[in-house]
């Protein structure tokens, strides 16, 4: 069984990631679909330079099979190879370029090198063939964020959470972006939503703490902060929180100012 896989960049993450997987009939030899199933097996158990080796292994026999190339294209921005994954999800979109996951595993790619164009144009081309493709509309907000359209970015958050109703971190965006934008009583009703369903979940969590600084409730904060840093203490990198998760720049320094008591 072929398979296409996604990999968030922002989360390697990040956390409550959805697998996506584009499938087609078996290989008529088991050799070959052994050899992609064992490639498979180790980029899903997290070992992606064994999973690397195998790829390379596969394609050397099988190198117009666009569904290893994409795979291998996910593998190789895991290790860094940024450039190289793209090459990668090129080569699978020319081989296939009716298969919308190499578009969102390409403009995943674009996104780790700040190419905000090329991947908001891969993730509309994947919109415009499914309206409802919440990986893409989830992905596309994060560009938007990302040059500070932080009101489409809120309207496409809330997309993808409409079309995936388990999808937190969408949710938790979607907050955010509303904090950002001064929606705060959106924002805190959606937050302690999250964490009433979900309350493990350090993103909305920190989120909370931020807010609750914000409005000058600092036990509230406290009581909430405990709980993050057990949870997960990269909230408390202004870097990762930036660059990696992408928080909105309000939340971020309010967050901040709570941590450094200011």
């Amino acid at each position: 069984m072929k398979t296409f896989k996604k990999i968030k960049v922002y989360f390697l993450l990040i956390l409550a990631f959805a697998n996506f997987f584009y499938v087609t009939p078996c290989y008529s030899l088991f050799s070959q679909e052994d050899l992609f199933k064992n490639a498979l097996d180790l980029s899903s158990r997290g070992q992606f330079n064994l999973a690397l080796q195998e790829w390379n292994r596969y394609l050397d026999s099988y190198p117009d099979d666009a569904a290893g190339l994409s795979n291998r294209g996910n593998v190789r921005l895991v290790i860094g190879d940024v450039e190289g994954s793209i090459d990668d999800q090129n080569k699978a979109i020319s081989l296939n370029p009716k298969e919308i996951d190499p578009y969102i595993n390409r403009g995943i790619a674009e996104e780790a090198l700040g190419l905000w164009s090329q991947a908001k144009n891969d993730y509309m081309f994947v919109i415009a063939q499914d309206s409802k493709n919440f990986s893409a509309l989830y992905n596309l907000a994060n560009v938007e964020g990302s040059i500070s359209q932080w009101e489409k970015a809120r309207d496409l958050f809330a997309k993808a959470a409409l079309y995936n109703p388990g999808f937190a971190m969408a949710r938790s965006s979607m907050a955010l972006a509303d904090f950002q934008l001064g929606n705060i009583d959106e924002s805190e009703k959606e937050l302690k939503n999250l964490i009433r369903r979900y309350p493990n979940f350090a993103d909305a969590r920190a989120a909370l703490t931020a807010l609750n600084w914000f409005k000058g409730e600092s036990g509230q904060a406290e009581s909430n902060w405990i709980a993050v840093i057990e949870l997960d203490p990269r909230y408390s990198d202004a870097e990762w929180l930036k660059k990696v998760r992408r928080w909105p720049p309000k939340p971020t320094r309010d967050l901040m100012n709570f941590i450094d008591l200011k």
